[in-house]
């Protein structure tokens, strides 16, 4: 069964504000610039949280850092964080982690694509010893594996590498994420469910999910049809919808994608 989920803050609030929801899960985010051995310190409390509140922790993350450096080497310290974060998840039974593979202008498109592929299996090979999968994302923060050209070569070598996928940055790039879904939804191992507002080819705002552009329907028609049975994670991103606004975002968008899990 499908179940939807929220991202959030690593506190407790976040744990009694999903459960206010009635949501299954958090999707906890530990950005760059954000202290992960501190994260890595409060496992306890998270699984503290966890109990108390009866919500999962649906996926664990990680955006915007540079894992190869410019001579096409992996940052050791990234490396070791990405290792954290998968302890974490695992401590915290969450089967999820989602990180990116930055692309080095000095180097050739093959020596990114190699470079992305030894980080990505140094992360599978980890990851398998604490019951945790890897996948990467479709967001192009600090990240080039984000659409086909790139997943037929990374994902094509690693076979267990999945994809968090997120229907707006297919759209607001150029893609097709519906044929995206089509010929890659078997690899998605997480989703986003952030909307997208374009007019003449310009994003205008990420209004809540069901009150934007965004195919939901066809969407989720296409990830039972691959057999998807991942998380669904409200991302609010909206500059617009905020505060009371934001809330009720958050309040229309969870009955709206309740309605289609049918």
């Amino acid at each position: 069964m499908l179940e939807l989920g929220i991202i959030a803050k690593p506190v407790e609030k976040s744990f009694q504000y999903a459960q206010q929801k009635e949501l299954s899960f958090v999707e906890l985010c530990i950005n760059e610039g954000q202290d992960v051995s501190a994260f890595y310190d409060q496992k306890e409390k998270l699984k503290q949280y966890k109990k108390t509140y009866n919500v999962n922790v649906g996926s664990i993350g990680r955006w915007k850092s540079l894992r190869i450096d410019k001579k096409g080497r992996i940052i050791e310290e990234e490396l070791d964080k990405c290792f954290q974060l998968i302890d974490v998840a695992n401590e915290l039974e969450c089967s999820n982690f989602v990180c990116g593979c930055n692309y080095v202008e000095e180097l050739s498109y093959y020596e990114n694509c190699t470079a992305a592929i030894q980080f990505f299996s140094l992360l599978i090979e980890y990851g398998k010893q604490k019951g945790v999968d890897v996948s990467s994302y479709n967001c192009r923060k600090g990240n080039f594996v984000h659409s086909p050209e790139v997943w037929k070569i990374v994902h094509g070598h690693l076979k267990e590498l999945g994809i968090k996928f997120d229907p707006s940055h297919s759209r607001y790039f150029g893609g097709d994420y519906l044929q995206e879904t089509v010929d890659w939804g078997q690899r998605f191992k997480h989703v986003h469910l952030k909307g997208s507002l374009l007019v003449n080819g310009i994003r205008i705002d990420d209004p809540p999910a069901g009150l934007d552009q965004t195919d939901w329907k066809t969407f989720f028609s296409l990830l039972r049809v691959k057999g998807y049975l991942g998380g669904l994670s409200i991302e609010p991103h909206s500059s617009v919808w905020t505060e009371e606004l934001g809330e009720k975002g958050i309040d229309y968008t969870i009955k709206y994608m309740n309605d289609l899990l049918v």
